[in-house]
Formats: structure tokens, C-alpha cells, sequence
């Protein structure tokens, strides 16, 4: 009886260092992700911790060799230690770390799978960077920065080189709300709906048509009225008249979680389409919009399109973003596009601002980048 309690004694002491140690471990990776990754879903990050033969296994995938020097720096000393931990772009050959997004619309998701929550949209002719990849699914960081998981279906892979000459292309922006590219000038056979932002090459025109193809090559016509030489457009300075229009036209278009475009979007997605209308690449969501631009103290010091941040009296988290207009009015994404008061006493009264942030005047400081200066296009 003895030697079993002696026993079980040891196996007790064994289980409790060996947590101890894993707890120390995960400190350890907290620090390390605390001070090198305040956000990740702009950094990826996706390391875990295991027990392997008599080892703690630090195992994952992370966006950038530093990130992986950094863990293996802090772990150097720990011998029951082992770091296995990958740079994500390595994963891909050449030929895959680059892709143009090839459908109008992409819906992005938060895991690799049809089911999972949506994380955000992206637009024809967005330019992405390829991390990794689970079967038929990939991660890739969209120009915003912002990291989710697309299925290979709305991708058209492209290497470095590629990329480069794709940069220096003609290419055209559809202008308008929505469109058609069609197969023939005036004709009324689709190849591919389009939306306000999407980015295609150009091949001619014909009596008021371009002639424009697709990421993927498929090549069809479009009214001149609803594009622009993207050239032209990106070198253009930040016409705020123009976002509030665009804002405007979402007017009554309901509300989706993860939305970016001008069929359906959520209320930073509609910051984000109304300031690209005018070459402005925003932040994704509403909490990361908030870290940007020059911050204004009172709300009666609004000029028109300052992002106006609601959220958490209490706690300061930010939920949600809408835009000012004039006259102590805003637009928003709450259930449908819509246009409420900052004024308590207004009968149209809805929520008063954490703080808020003025975008123009910021362009090229963090958070608001000029599609113009934005290297990837």
C-alpha cells in the first residue's frame, strides 16, 4: 500500500512540474504574441502548445520570420522546449504566393469552411498576398492587411513577376454602383456582374464600350459611363462630396456581418466603400477604424465624413462606426443603411459617440492608405 501511494505520489509531483512547465510555456507565448502581435487579424498568428515524447511542443504557423526568431529566441534555453514553427508564405510554391481576386464579390471567412462566420468581402481585381492553404481553401491578407480565409475558386493565382506586370497594365475601375461585363457592346448576355471598386485590363473600346477582361481572362464589354482609367482615378485627391454620395446610395441596402460592398454591407463595410470610391483604403472593422485618423473631442466640431465610433460607455470597446453628414446627422449600417441624429432631443436620435476620428488631411498615416501610394496595386 505503501509503494502504491509512494507511487502515486511521484506520478502527482511529475504531472504538477509538468504542468507548471507548460504553464510557464504559455506565458512565455503570451508575452511574446502581446508584444509583437497586438492584433492578429492583421499578423497571423496561430501557434499552440502539446506534450511530445517527454517535450512541450510550441507548433504553428506565424506571418513573418521575425515572429519565428523572436520564439525561438525565447525558448533557446528551455531544452524541454522544442519549436516547430513555420512562416506562413513559405508554404506555397512561387507560383501561388500572389492572387487577384477573379469573382465581383469573395466572401472571406473566419476558418476554412462554407459554415464559418463571415470575416469580410473582397472586390474583383484586389491585389492579395497568399499565406497557406487547408485542402481547396486559403488564407490570404487582403490590402487592408486584414487576414481570413477564401476558397480557391475566387482566386487567380499569379507569381512576383506576374504581380509586376499586372501593376503596370491599363486598367479600369467601375465607377458606378453596380454593372455588367457583357459579351458583346450593348448586349445583354452577362460574364460577370461587377461592383462599384472592381479593377479589370484593358483591351479596347468600341461606340461607348471597353473592352475589359478578368483576372481570369474572361474578356467582355461595359458601358465608358460606369468606369474610369484607374490610373487616372487613384491620382485623384480625397473628394469627401463624393464619399457621402456613395454612402447615399446604400441608403435602406440591409446589413450583413462581414460585408464590403455596395449589394450588401455591415457599418464599417460601409465606411470602407465610401471612402474607396474616392482611392482611400480604411481599416476593416469598426475597432481598428478607430485607432486611425485625427481624433475630435466633440461631436459639434464634425466636418462631413468624420467616422463617428459608438460602443461601451464603460469599457470604451467599439461596436460599431457611422459617418457624419451635417446638421448633427449621420449614416450608418444598423439593420439597413440609414440616417440618424447625434442631437438627444431629435426624434431620430440614436446613440452618442465614443470618439471619433477625421480622415481627411490623414491620408498615408497609419490605418489610411491611398490606393495610389498602396504598393500592392
Amino acid at each position: 500500500m505503501k509503494k502504491i501511494l509512494l507511487t502515486l505520489t511521484i506520478m502527482a509531483v511529475a504531472l504538477g512540474a509538468a504542468a507548471a512547465t507548460m504553464s510557464s510555456v504559455q506565458s512565455t507565448l503570451d508575452k511574446v504574441k502581446k508584444r509583437l502581435v497586438p492584433d492578429t487579424r492583421t499578423t497571423l498568428w496561430d501557434v499552440t502548445t502539446s506534450h511530445q515524447g517527454g517535450k512541450i511542443l510550441v507548433k504553428g504557423v506565424v506571418g513573418n520570420s521575425d515572429l519565428k526568431n523572436e520564439l525561438e529566441k525565447a525558448f533557446k534555453k528551455e531544452q524541454r522546449v522544442q519549436v516547430e514553427v513555420n512562416v506562413a508564405e513559405t508554404f506555397q510554391p512561387m507560383s501561388k504566393r500572389w492572387a487577384l481576386v477573379k469573382l465581383a464579390i469573395a466572401t472571406l471567412r473566419c476558418e476554412p469552411k462554407h459554415s464559418a462566420e463571415v470575416a469580410t468581402q473582397a472586390i474583383m481585381g484586389t491585389p492579395v498576398k497568399v499565406l497557406d492553404n487547408d485542402g481547396d481553401w486559403y488564407r490570404i491578407q487582403m490590402p487592408d492587411k486584414y487576414i481570413a480565409w477564401v476558397p480557391e475558386s475566387s482566386l487567380f493565382f499569379r507569381d512576383e513577376d506576374q504581380m509586376k506586370e499586372w501593376r503596370t497594365t491599363e486598367r479600369y475601375i467601375v465607377t458606378a454602383y453596380d454593372s455588367r461585363l457583357v459579351t458583346t457592346p450593348g448586349g445583354d448576355e452577362t460574364v460577370s456582374d461587377l461592383v462599384l471598386g472592381c479593377i479589370l485590363e484593358y483591351r479596347g473600346e468600341q461606340d461607348g464600350w471597353i473592352h475589359l477582361v478578368t483576372p481570369d481572362g474572361r474578356d467582355g464589354w461595359v458601358e465608358d459611363n460606369v468606369m474610369a482609367n484607374f490610373a487616372t482615378w487613384r491620382k485623384r485627391p480625397l473628394d469627401i462630396d463624393l464619399v457621402e454620395r456613395t454612402a447615399r446610395r446604400m441608403m435602406g441596402s440591409g446589413y450583413l456581418w462581414g460585408g464590403t460592398t455596395t449589394k450588401v454591407t455591415d457599418c464599417s463595410g460601409l465606411m470602407k466603400i465610401s471612402y474607396f470610391a474616392s482611392g482611400i483604403i480604411l481599416q476593416r472593422d469598426a475597432s481598428q477604424q478607430a485607432l486611425t485618423g485625427k481624433k475630435i473631442e466633440d461631436w459639434h466640431n464634425c466636418e462631413l465624413g468624420d467616422l463617428l465610433f459608438f460602443g461601451n460607455s464603460k469599457t470604451g470597446r467599439v461596436t460599431h462606426v457611422g459617418m457624419y453628414l451635417r446638421d448633427g446627422k449621420y449614416i450608418h449600417c444598423s439593420g439597413q443603411v440609414k440616417i440618424n441624429s447625434l442631437e438627444p432631443g431629435a426624434s431620430d436620435y440614436l446613440y452618442s459617440p465614443l470618439s471619433i476620428s477625421r480622415v481627411k488631411g490623414e491620408e498615408e498615416t497609419p490605418g489610411i492608405t491611398s490606393a495610389a501610394r498602396h504598393p500592392w496595386y
